[in-house]
């Protein structure tokens, strides 16, 4: 079972890992299930009779179906009796079995794990957009109690988008609720809007240049205290009004009382009086001294990640860091423990461990957890001396082979990635691979110039087998090889290869180096066992084909990039 540990990546079905955790452990919850949105609404409400395979979850294609699985996950979860059951019941008995209730079904029961593991004072951000928001709300009333939903936020992710004869879809919900009344919150502002300084600040200070604003001395209501007296001849009560400083000169005013407060602002030259003598005088609040406009439940300063952005991974629903950035700082503490359930690239670990928090990421696919893993020494090299800790990954022959029996794809994935390599195809397990599940390069000496490296990389093919293999496999390899041009090609098998199978590979040759004169064998192959223990491609020293981009490093002091 699963060990509970911060700053860990956990490879394996959320649920099951979630269960594991003990109750009240975590601090704060972000995450963004996949969901396929870009899917006509209609066909999502299509009426699902459980002729599709077990569904699995992929990092890329969002696809949630009502299967033999989802059947078993609702009835467990409709006979709980409870608000998170009877809902459920109401949900499939009113809109059928589909997409969208299948969906729900699979949310159902972690979201309820989530409650369990979060701490009495923990919030959770549910990331998702309009085509489910509204069933997710109503859900997450069941599991968290209505009187815990804090805010419906709204994320500008786009700038535009074509639709047909409809309104065009530019934003995402994030929804946050607390477990309870008590939660942590941390004020955060952002910079006021040109439009708001121009309307606002258009005073200018002659003597210092600086620009302000006239905010009131006086609020509503008479008073019989000092609040009440009339001060340089005006009397405030007879306009039925009191006078108030405002907070924010406390360090003019300290503790006294409200005549000689008045005096004080005066003599530090923050009263703005006016012409007319039966005007009131009002305070000047500079534009410097400004917090900015607190957090708004509208996000429109944080974009989606463009095509150049220096964080951008390649992964299709990567989310920028300013966001999770944001939201971490004001719905957690340094120190405290940030989870990602769908973790995917990894945006909310990467930015908890920027701003002193610790995590934890669940993903139920290797290539995501790998991705987490990479993304993280990228960004952090200094941090992670002894690596990213990865629980669930295979540690021994055993459970390499377990993994092969259990999900081949996700054997694959992890194959090629403790080989260093790129999955071809992303997780797209119905398309054709034309024999190749992995690629890795290596460059080579320019032969003009033994000097130089090659611009041209030389490939290295990786073909995985989790289950049966025969000398046919071997065959197949050879000719996508030489199909591809490829110098190296390597077979990954579950099992040993017979003696048949090791003489095929042999008589394939050897390919030269130009970089060492070093002959390495054209065809070789590896068991999980070999993998797990250790053993690589012999190969020359290669160039580091990845399977996304380098993540930037993060500078020594580096602030993050939201301006609060």
């Amino acid at each position: 079972m699963p060990e509970f540990r911060p700053n860990t990546l956990y490879y394996g079905d959320n649920l099951e890992v979630l269960r594991a955790f003990p109750p009240e452990c975590v601090d704060l919850v972000y995450l963004d299930p996949p969901f396929n949105s870009n899917r006509s609404y209609n066909v999502l409400f299509k009426e699902s009779r459980g002729a599709e395979a077990e569904a699995q979850i992929e990092a890329f294609e969002d696809s949630w179906h009502w299967t033999t699985h989802t059947a078993e996950t609702y009835d467990e979860v409709a006979a709980r009796g409870d608000d998170v059951g009877r809902l459920l019941r109401a949900f499939v008995e009113a809109l059928g079995h589909n997409d969208v209730t299948a969906y729900l079904t699979m949310m159902a029961p972690r979201l309820v794990e989530l409650r369990r593991v979060m701490k009495p004072t923990a919030s959770i951000y549910l990331h998702c957009d309009p085509t489910a928001s509204h069933y997710l709300k109503v859900l997450m009333d069941a599991v968290f109690d209505p009187r815990n939903f804090r805010s419906e936020v709204v994320w500008k992710r786009s700038s535009a988008h074509s639709s047909s004869k409809r309104w065009s879809p530019v934003h995402d919900t994030l929804l946050f609720y607390s477990r309870g009344p008590q939660y942590a919150w941390n004020q955060l502002h952002v910079p006021l809007p040109q439009e708001t300084i121009d309307a606002w600040y258009n005073n200018v200070e002659a003597v210092t240049g600086r620009r302000f604003n006239r905010a009131d001395l006086t609020a509503a209501g008479k008073r019989s205290g000092s609040s009440g007296l009339p001060w340089r001849g005006i009397d405030p009560s007879a306009k039925g009004r009191h006078w108030a400083v405002p907070r924010f000169v406390k360090e003019i005013v300290g503790d006294l009382d409200t005549i000689d407060a008045l005096e004080a602002l005066d003599g530090a030259g923050r009263i703005f009086w006016p012409k007319s003598a039966s005007g009131t005088p009002m305070l000047k609040r500079y534009l410097d001294e400004a917090p900015g406009v607190p957090l708004l439940d509208l996000i429109t300063d944080i974009g989606p990640l463009n095509n150049v952005a220096a964080e951008r991974l390649g992964y299709p629903t990567q989310k920028p860091e300013a966001l999770l950035e944001q939201i971490i700082t004001a719905s957690s503490n340094p120190g405290d423990i940030v989870l990602d359930p769908f973790c995917g690239c990894g945006t909310a670990t990467v930015a908890a461990q920027r701003l002193g928090r610790q995590w934890i990421g669940i993903d139920i696919t290797y290539l995501a957890v790998d991705l987490m893993r990479q993304r993280l020494l990228d960004t952090f090299p200094d941090d992670f001396p002894d690596g990213v800790h990865v629980d669930g990954e295979p540690a021994d022959e055993a459970a390499a082979l377990a993994l092969a029996e259990r999900d081949k794809y996700q054997f694959q994935f992890w194959a090629v990635a403790k080989l260093g390599g790129t999955a071809r195809g992303g997780v797209n397990r119905k398309g054709r691979d034309r024999g190749i599940d992995g690629v890795t390069t290596f460059p080579e000496r320019d032969p003009n110039d033994p000097d130089r490296l090659t611009l041209e990389h030389q490939q290295v093919i990786m073909s995985v087998k989790g289950g049966g293999t025969s000398v046919r496999d071997v065959r197949d390899l050879v000719g996508t090889v030489q199909r591809e041009q490829a110098a190296i090609g390597v077979l990954v098998t579950a099992h040993p290869p017979t003696r048949d199978m090791v003489n095929e590979a042999a008589a394939a040759g050897v390919y030269r180096s130009t970089w060492d004169d070093r002959a390495y064998p054209r065809i070789q192959i590896l068991t999980a066992a070999q993998i797990v223990h250790g053993q690589g491609i012999d190969m020359p020293s290669r160039g580091g084909m990845r399977q996304y981009q380098q993540a930037p490093r993060a500078r020594r002091g580096e602030q993050p990039r939201l301006d609060l």
